[in-house]
């Protein structure tokens, strides 16, 4: 084909990114700028987002000190990508220097800042700018409330979070909570150890149980040494997904805990019945949590 353009190497970058082959994505861009093509806003904003989705930090930064030197105005899209990639790296604190330089922002970039916060478990901090977004009458929308429930319950704030949920069933925002927030509330709960609160909450929410919700559950009651809510959860898990052996070893380690040997043994068997692994491993087991539901929900 002819030499690529700028054009042509930005679709390159951005078709990699879009299937997460956020490496690919960061080469070509590299490569796009060996061979002598410069990269527009477009192409920047589109690195940044391979950036944010690989953690590559550094990188990260260049895109950053270019766009310094070359003196471009860090608008709303280009400024919220740079929020988000130093808040999924690790950086927020930058990201909030990037904020305060921004003379427009919209409810993205406030998203951007919130998630950056709630994933550096920054839960005061994330509520004190969802404050600060309300007073500059920004209207949240349903990524922000998980992204400030996940903040809640990273930094334990439970009476802040039942608040927030509650103005959410209220209508204070003009949406209720749906399976994200009451994962995110599950998991507050959980984690506080106010178990029986959460699976009230599980029993009569107008939804069906999510795995992310018996996840949370599983880990606060594991976490608070309740090994029959533990039990319950996890059963829960099998039913919802038989086929993922994980949750059969979570269980036999379980039982194996409770020195309930038999049970150990009909678990073994049922993953036998079920033409499961043995051996899957413990570390291959992934409860989903609040921080968890909030990466895919955000996306």
């Amino acid at each position: 084909m002819p030499e690529r353009d700028v054009v042509s190497w930005t679709i390159l970058i951005e078709g990699n990114r879009s299937l997460r082959k956020y490496d690919d994505a960061l080469f070509a861009f590299e490569r796009m700028q060996f061979l002598g093509v410069l990269p527009n806003r477009v192409t920047m904003v589109i690195a940044l987002s391979a950036c944010a989705g690989s953690g590559a930090l550094e990188m990260g930064v260049w895109i950053h000190d270019y766009v310094k030197r070359n003196e471009w105005e860090v608008d709303v899209i280009l400024g919220t990508s740079l929020i988000d990639m130093y808040g999924k790296c690790g950086k927020i604190d930058v990201g909030l220097s990037v904020l305060k330089s921004m003379s427009e922002k919209n409810i993205f970039t406030w998203n951007a800042v919130i998630k950056g916060l709630a994933l550096a478990k920054s839960g005061e901090e994330a509520v004190r700018w969802f404050s600060i977004m309300e007073v500059e009458g920004v209207t949240p929308d349903e990524v922000t409330l998980v992204g400030v429930l996940s903040a809640c319950s990273h930094s334990g704030m439970v009476q802040t979070g039942r608040y927030i949920f509650q103005s959410m069933m209220d209508g204070k925002y003009g949406f209720r909570p749906n399976t994200k927030h009451y994962a995110c509330m599950v998991d507050i709960l959980a984690r506080a150890g106010c178990l029986d609160e959460a699976v009230k909450l599980i029993e009569t929410m107008p939804y069906e149980p999510s795995k992310t919700m018996w996840g949370a559950l599983l880990a606060g009651s594991k976490a608070h040494g309740n090994l029959d809510l533990c039990e319950y959860a996890a059963w829960k898990l099998v039913e919802l997904d038989p086929g993922n052996g994980a949750y059969y070893v979570m269980l036999s380690n379980l039982y194996a805990e409770m020195g309930r040997w038999n049970e150990v043994e009909n678990v073994r068997r049922l993953m036998e019945d079920r033409g499961l692994q043995k051996d899957v491993g413990s570390s291959f087991i992934e409860l989903e949590t609040a921080e968890q539901v909030y990466n895919v929900f955000a996306t």
